[in-house]
């Protein structure tokens, strides 16, 4: 699944591959000690937390504030 934004997509990406192996290989085995991708995931929240401040619009993103309704203009 891509990112909420372009840009952060490889981010996303490298992440999930890294949480998804260490899920896999040490949580479901019992090793629930820390988890080796915190850094990549601030990374990544750093990546969409910048498109949010920047107020890219992101069609479908209600929880971030970019509902799909647009306010009525008045003439």
């Amino acid at each position: 699944m891509n990112s909420v934004g372009e840009a952060c997509t490889d981010m996303k990406r490298e992440y999930d591959q890294c949480f998804n192996r260490w899920f896999a290989e040490k949580f479901l085995k019992g090793d629930g000690s820390g988890d080796p991708c915190t850094d990549l995931f601030k990374r990544y929240q750093q990546c969409v937390q910048a498109i949010k401040e920047k107020e890219i619009p992101i069609e479908g993103l209600e929880f971030m504030g970019h509902g799909k309704e647009k306010p009525e203009s008045s003439s």
